[in-house]
């Protein structure tokens, strides 16, 4: 009960500032009644009655205000003795710095560690960009997708971007065109916000305003980079205007891809991957899809073709022409 009440005063929950009001009226309330508010014996707003432990009675709001500014006087003395030791630790290092440099200059290249960490640099870039956000959001499975918060937190920074004057890309797999949580995502925004899907994309890419990007630096996306370096923000750049490019429209207008021959997008993709010779489970993350769905797809694919083995499929793609079709229908 108590971690769902852990806050400050200045942050007062509703329960507990309702129980407080009705101590400063009553002059006392019982210490079950605070089951629902357990903060306010921690925050000292409430204190046991001495006569009888069962009751709370209320501190006076004058002495707990002064007690809490006072609290906030000294943990801003203390951030200011920090800023003097920081001050005096890197002083002298600023004065060895001949070219002036080391100390203004950003780092191309920084190493990101922990999602928070990552969440709250690409926040306070995000917090500053005013012209565009390109993104590549592949398809991720259960142990690295985000968390309701972190999806939370993406979409008001990017509406916050949106209503800013800004524009938004964001390139995915060709499944997401089918993705309720994707879907609904693009039903909140509102602004100049475009997505588009291809069969495969790249690893995740954030280019904000063309100047930083974030790229993941490990398979878990625990580590990330973030880059400010010109040519590979060109570069990333570039690569994603060229996918862009070849990438199906998915809103604000979804534009459907036909089918040639009875073979569907979908499978052309698996068609394509089975022919260099792919695992099922290679397929499945190169296309953003899970395993079983994969090998329905595939079952779909030689079913059609008249297949009866893995090997007989591959010959029967080979001889059918039907990715030679699809070249000519790009």
């Amino acid at each position: 009960m108590t971690g769902a009440h852990t806050h400050g005063a200045d942050d007062l929950c509703a329960a507990g500032l309702s129980l407080y009001v009705r101590a400063l009226q009553a002059g006392r309330v019982r210490v079950d009644d605070t089951d629902e508010a357990p903060c306010l014996v921690g925050l000292g707003l409430l204190q046991p009655e001495i006569e009888d432990l069962s009751w709370l009675r209320p501190v006076a709001p004058a002495f707990v205000l002064h007690r809490l500014l006072r609290r906030s006087a000294e943990r801003i003395a203390d951030e200011r003795r920090r800023e003097e030791r920081l001050e005096t630790v890197f002083g002298p290092l600023v004065q060895l710095d001949s070219s002036g440099t080391a100390a203004t200059d950003a780092p191309t290249l920084t190493v990101l560690r922990g999602m928070d960490r990552i969440n709250k640099a690409i926040s306070e870039v995000m917090a500053d960009a005013t012209d565009e956000l390109l993104a590549i959001q592949p398809s991720t499975n259960r142990d690295t997708r985000p968390s309701p918060e972190a999806q939370a937190l993406a979409l008001a920074r990017d509406q916050a971007l949106l209503d800013r004057g800004g524009r938004i890309r964001t390139l995915y797999q060709h499944t997401q065109r089918y993705n309720p949580v994707a879907l609904y995502r693009y039903e909140q925004l509102h602004g100049d916000a475009e997505a588009r899907t291809l069969d495969e994309v790249t690893d995740r890419l954030l280019v904000v305003d063309r100047q930083v990007a974030f790229i993941p630096a490990n398979r878990d996306r625990t580590l990330a980079l973030e880059v400010r370096h010109p040519t590979l923000i060109d570069y990333f750049v570039n690569t994603f205007d060229r996918l862009w490019h070849l990438a199906t429209p998915m809103h604000p207008e979804a534009v459907h891809q036909p089918s040639l021959n009875g073979i569907t997008p979908r499978q052309h993709a698996i068609a394509g991957l089975l022919i260099e010779g792919h695992t099922d489970a290679v397929i499945a993350h190169r296309l953003g899809l899970n395993i079983r769905t994969a090998r329905v797809h595939i079952a779909k694919l030689a079913a059609t073709l008249g297949s009866e083995s893995r090997a007989q499929l591959g010959y029967l793609i080979a001889e059918s022409g039907i990715l030679r079709q699809e070249g000519a229908a790009e």
